[in-house]
């Protein structure tokens, strides 16, 4: 227990933060990092690369001919369209290949960004946040080796990543693309996701707290995405701020430069060497920003488990509000358009036609409705296993230690999870209506969506049931409740185009949601859902009662 030693006045750092003793024990932290990690990351990478690959069928299928392609590019070429892509260069030449460049790049860069932000928080401030870190740096371990450790991990995920996604586009058989450019596009994707690893070893060393350098590392991709789209649309400069829209301006399947992955891989060496020295200007287990004083007396609120448990639950509701929001208005600015997008499609029309609806619109909509509510559906996963998080660090043993229940502590959080999903449902639907209806010019449409949203809240407490029965019963098995949303997407959204069979969308809640607006209301499957979800809630309580708690 060394480390927490502040160094001596006026010395920037002590001997055993500089020279290579810093990094003693970095090559066997690495190998335990993969160790930890040997679910995680192949999860990831095959996630990413069958997400990849599920789309490039899809193009193959969608646009065929000379025609279809021709007709993507006239809907692609609006400022709605650009700025959920890419840059318009990318439409000179839209074949399969650069259909994967630019309307892949700037979605798969986030997903990559937000893996590498977990590995390296994951790997440094979650250790220092549980104590583990002052531990292994007891033992013959230099002061850079955790840090170091966590972005090796990091490049190893994103060079398998690129590896993959390199041999995965090659097997696709897509006429035209050489082995240069599937390289090209699977290391675009793992620069842009050292960059953000770089990043978020600056921001675990500002805060104390795991959820706070994620969120900050998270708002930095967030920054990013946003100048790109801007740049893509109006002023081109806005994009060279962006790694995304440097990863993006390789023009890959089109130009193929390489150069932009140079100022990736330069930023990324930039950011990971200010981490290394941030660091060297604190103490382990405390941030350069000093954690703010508490009031001196708890406000009611935070005196009653709902109230404290709203409190852990806000920064990451508010977060998900306001992509929700933002998302719904994507969506919605593009909705008088779609009718033009997808008329030379039959794949689209097919799966339109099914829908239903008096308009394309309304049938856009509904299976837009789909893609919010999965994404929604993320957030009360999320929230439904925080307790299980609490628990894991402990944190839950001394409050039920109290007279506080155990069914009135996890029922808060079951609460906020409940009403926080339905919240976001309604915050999403807003933005989509406003925006759609100013798209389509009609301001009816405006209830139409807020309800057509709304009507996914019973699917999403069914999947807050999901969790908390695992969570109850079988807490080490809680994450398997992420197939719920991950399953509603797949057959749900992707399943209406490439045609799954009807018993897959079945077996998903979201599967029984009525599709409004293009549907009529129907009350049965409602009120079947809630009741589902009631009995599964129940069955978690129920189960948390019996079992023991995970103590330190």
């Amino acid at each position: 227990m060394t480390t927490v030693t502040a160094p001596a006045a006026g010395r920037a750092s002590t001997p055993a933060r500089t020279g290579a003793a810093a990094l003693a024990g970095t090559g066997t932290l690495i190998r335990f990092g993969l160790r930890r990690d040997r679910v995680r990351i192949p999860v990831w990478v095959v996630a990413l690369t069958l997400g990849t690959m599920s789309t490039v069928t899809e193009f193959t299928t969608l646009y065929s001919t000379a025609a279809e392609r021709a007709s993507a590019v006239s809907s692609m070429d609006s400022p709605a369209a650009l700025a959920m892509t890419g840059p318009r260069h990318y439409l000179t030449d839209y074949n399969i290949g650069s259909m994967m460049g630019h309307q892949l790049i700037g979605f798969m860069a986030v997903l990559v960004g937000l893996m590498s932000v977990l590995i390296v928080t994951r790997h440094t401030r979650d250790e220092e946040e549980t104590g583990r870190a002052e531990l292994v740096r007891s033992t013959v371990v230099g002061h850079h080796a955790q840090l170091a450790s966590a972005l090796a991990v990091a490049a190893v995920a994103n060079l398998a990543l690129a590896a993959l996604l390199t041999l995965s586009v090659l097997s696709a058989g897509v006429d035209g693309i050489t082995a240069g450019e599937a390289l090209l596009y699977g290391l675009t994707l793992a620069a842009i996701g050292l960059v953000f690893a770089g990043v978020a070893a600056i921001t675990t060393q500002i805060t104390a707290h795991t959820r706070g350098a994620s969120g900050m590392a998270l708002a930095v991709i967030g920054v990013a995405y946003v100048l790109r789209a801007s740049g893509d649309v109006g002023n081109d400069a806005l994009s060279w701020l962006s790694p995304i829209g440097w990863g993006q301006r390789t023009y890959v399947f089109v130009d193929n430069r390489w150069w932009p992955l140079l100022l990736c891989l330069a930023l990324a060496a930039l950011t990971a060497a200010t981490g290394f020295l941030l660091s060297t200007r604190r103490d382990v287990g405390a941030g350069l920003r000093s954690s703010r004083l508490g009031r001196r007396t708890a406000s009611d609120s935070l005196t009653r488990p709902l109230g404290f448990a709203l409190r852990l639950h806000r920064g990451t509701l508010l977060g998900f509000g306001a992509g929700l929001f933002l998302m719904g208005v994507m969506y919605g600015s593009i909705l008088g358009e779609a009718a033009g997008m997808v008329k030379d499609i039959e794949q689209i029309q097919e799966a339109l036609a099914k829908i239903g609806g008096a308009s394309v619109a309304e049938s856009f909509a509904s299976m837009i409705m789909v893609v919010i509510a999965v994404v929604a559906a993320v957030y009360v996963v999320m929230a439904t296993l925080r307790p299980r998080a609490e628990e894991s660090a402990g944190r839950a043993e001394p409050l039920l230690a109290t007279g506080l229940s155990r069914d009135r502590w996890l029922g808060s959080h079951v609460a906020v999870a409940l009403a926080g999903g339905t919240a976001l449902l309604l915050v999403a639907g807003l933005g989509f209506g406003l925006s759609g209806a100013a798209s389509v010019g009609d301001g009816g449409l405006v209830l139409q969506l807020v309800g057509a949203a709304l009507a996914y809240g019973p699917a999403l407490w069914v999947t807050v049931g999901v969790a908390v029965a695992l969570f109850g019963w079988f807490p080490r098995a809680g994450t398997a409740a992420w197939i719920v949303p991950v399953y509603a997407f797949v057959v749900g959204y992707l399943g209406s185009v490439l045609q799954f069979p009807d018993w897959m969308n079945n077996l998903s809640p979201f599967g029984h949601v009525p599709q409004l607006p293009a549907a009529g209301m129907s009350w049965t499957p409602m009120l079947v859902l809630t009741a589902l979800a009631a009995g599964l809630i129940r069955l978690g309580l129920a189960g948390f009662r019996r079992r023991d708690l995970e103590t330190k």
